[in-house]
């Protein structure tokens, strides 16, 4: 690890003088010259030539690109999109699930000199002109007819999209052409020359280009377009080649949203190491492909792994007593051959037949369930319990944790299978620095850092000082390199899903009804958010009183089920627009408003998040212990 006195920042050094380096700062080394994702591409096809670059399953069977017909389908939806007058520097939006088209189109974008931007799939119709305009995209891609008829719902409130194209979806739904109308005009135009000219030109794009706007939500107002070059995503990929150890033979699968930057980044690297990558359905069939497709790498969120280990633990309790018992004994030998071997050491005597035995008890069915061919998880987007994780090493199944936001492109550390540390997002990736400020806040610097937000100068210099270095709004400490993630400064949620969930806005949609004085949204870390409401007493006493309810304290009305049928069909009714994942999952209402003496609100009348978290722990604590019906 690098030492203080080696910043190129003296100021920064002056500042930290006195307090020993390795506390405060780390670097990954050296990263690699400026580069493009379109050289990792170009690169890939030539070398491997495989006939499986990308997998996806169609009616019920497994079927096949090759590199050299993902190249020839880029190549002509970049020809395809040139004839209708797209031009460098345009904005490509793309609405779509995973499936090979989205790796094509995009990188008929980046190849093009042209910026994609991503918009999830899951988004409400209400949400999707703002990315649009804000972006000024000329082009969308649509994946299916639901996507395209909720485009065209809100079309009208669109200024600058000149053309809507189907993948799957037609004409008939509202799109001015279908994807493989416009692979047949590029194909028009597809030779030899246009071959070479594609390629020469894609490899001529500038590292410093846009290649993606990104919309991330922020605490408050509306979503930030983060501003990703090619040099951005190259560095990261390259740099990432430790924490996502591909090798051949490799098969990946991919189900996290492409639309987001962890996933996107993982392809391009999978991508340019010839290894083949396999769509799943959906995060309902993922268990089913794992089983089919027998990845041996695959990226997730921590909420995956809660799944598989909730499903084992189940399993094991329902089995029977003497099943129960055989699955709680091997998960203790388990933790303890772990424990040393984390130390560096090799189990021996009875520490390591106990672990053999385990291992065929109980160990070998979790491998089973992942395919059985299983060398490495990913997990990024939020944190993992240290828990689950040693469980699954316990397992044989390494989970590299890793740490980055989209701001980032996105991996800013990451545990390698040399420097690996449970508990920790790991030491940062080659060529990116990490400086923990005065106040605990993780600082990060390097080619790595976005070059702004779109449209945004005032939120970009914010967001990064004067001396490069990126503010990430988390909370940390260093060991040995190793950073750990304590707290985080924003208040942007995070679920176990890996969903960035922006409160603020959501409160105030609740806060709209008159029934409503005040409301929080719960669920950093969750599986999912949940959200306290204050009633407005006035409006409820009255509203009672015309019912008849009769003289209540404010704790018996709100036991009564007609009250909080009446509270949640309010606060229900503000939540038009927002996505599945933003709606709150549960809703409890309290009978004092939040004060400034107990330190719930600041003079300003802000909430205090982390002290209402405190405050009603046991509240919080038994609504998540309770059945989800959402």
């Amino acid at each position: 690890m690098s030492s203080i006195a080696g910043l190129p920042n003296p100021a920064l050094a002056n500042t930290l003088a006195g307090i020993p380096s390795p506390s405060r700062y780390a670097s990954g080394g050296p990263g690699p010259e400026p580069g493009t994702v379109n050289r990792l591409f170009f690169d890939a096809v030539e070398k491997y030539n495989r006939p499986n670059a990308l997998m996806h399953k169609v009616n019920g069977a497994w079927e096949s690109l090759s590199h050299q017909t993902v190249l020839q389908r880029v190549r002509r939806v970049a020809l395809g999109l040139s004839k209708l007058g797209v031009r460098p520097g345009d904005r490509v939006a793309l609405l779509s699930e995973n499936r090979p088209e989205w790796a094509i189109v995009d990188y008929a974008c980046i190849c093009s000199s042209l910026t994609d931007v991503p918009i999830y799939p899951t988004l409400p119709a209400e949400q999707i002109p703002y990315l649009l305009n804000d972006s000024g995209a000329r082009v969308l891609f649509v994946s299916t007819s639901a996507q395209a008829q909720k485009v065209a719902s809100v079309r009208s409130q669109v200024a600058g999209a000149e053309w809507v194209i189907g993948i799957a979806a037609t004409k008939a739904d509202g799109c001015n052409y279908t994807m493989a109308e416009i692979e047949d005009m590029g194909a028009a135009a597809d030779n030899a020359q246009a071959a070479a000219t594609f390629k020469q030109n894609a490899l001529a794009v500038s590292p410093d280009h846009v290649i993606t706007l990104i919309y991330t939500s922020g605490t408050t107002g509306d979503p930030k377009g983060v501003m990703l070059t090619q040099n951005n995503i190259y560095s990261n990929a390259w740099g990432s080649r430790g924490v996502i150890p591909a090798a051949d033979g490799d098969v990946a699968l991919s189900f996290l949203p492409l639309s987001h930057i962890f996933e996107r980044t993982g392809d391009y690297f999978i991508f340019s190491h010839g290894v083949p990558i396999a769509y799943a359905e959906g995060i309902d069939t993922v268990p089913l492909n794992m089983s089919e497709i027998k990845p041996s790498i695959m990226m997730s969120v921590p909420r995956l792994y809660e799944k598989i280990y909730a499903r084992v633990l189940e399993g094991a309790v329902q089995g029977g007593a003497l099943k129960a018992r055989i699955f709680f004994w091997a998960r203790a030998v388990g933790a303890r051959w772990a424990d040393v071997k984390l130390e560096g050491k090799e189990p021996t005597g009875l520490l390591a037949f106990q672990y053999n035995l385990a291992q065929k008890l109980v160990f070998s069915k979790l491998k089973e369930r992942t395919g059985g061919r299983m060398r490495y998880f990913i997990s990024g987007g939020a944190p993992l319990s240290p828990e689950i994780n040693k469980f699954f090493y316990s397992a044989g199944l390494t989970i590299h944790e890793g740490y980055g936001l989209t701001e980032t492109s996105p991996v800013i550390s990451g545990n390698t299978k040399d420097a690996f540390r449970i508990g920790t997002v790991g030491r940062p990736i080659p060529g990116v620095e990490v400086m923990i400020a005065a106040d605990g806040e993780i600082l990060t610097r390097g080619p790595h850092v976005m070059k702004g937000y779109y449209n945004k100068p005032e939120a970009t210099a914010e967001a990064i000082d004067a001396a490069g270095w990126f503010k990430t709004g988390d909370i940390g400490e260093l060991d040995d390199g190793f950073l750990r993630i304590t707290d985080r400064k924003k208040d942007i949620i995070v679920t176990a899903g890996g969903k960035n969930i922006a409160p603020q806005p959501i409160e105030t949609k609740v806060k709209l009804s008159k029934f409503v004085s005040q409301a929080v949204m719960i669920g950093d870390k969750r599986k999912f958010p949940i959200i306290l409401v204050v009633p407005e007493w006035d409006t409820l006493d009255k509203w009672a009183e015309s019912g008849n309810m009769g003289s209540k304290t404010r704790k018996e009305m709100l036991a009564l089920p007609a009250v909080r049928a009446k509270l949640s069909a309010e606060v229900e009714a503000q939540m038009t627009g927002l996505a599945h994942f933003e709606k709150p999952k549960k809703i409890e209402y309290l009978e004092h408003d939040f004060s400034i003496e107990r330190g719930e609100l600041t003079p300003k009348l802000s909430v205090k998040r982390r002290v209402i978290e405190k405050s009603y722990k046991e509240l919080i604590d038994a609504l998540y212990a309770e059945p989800s019906e959402g």
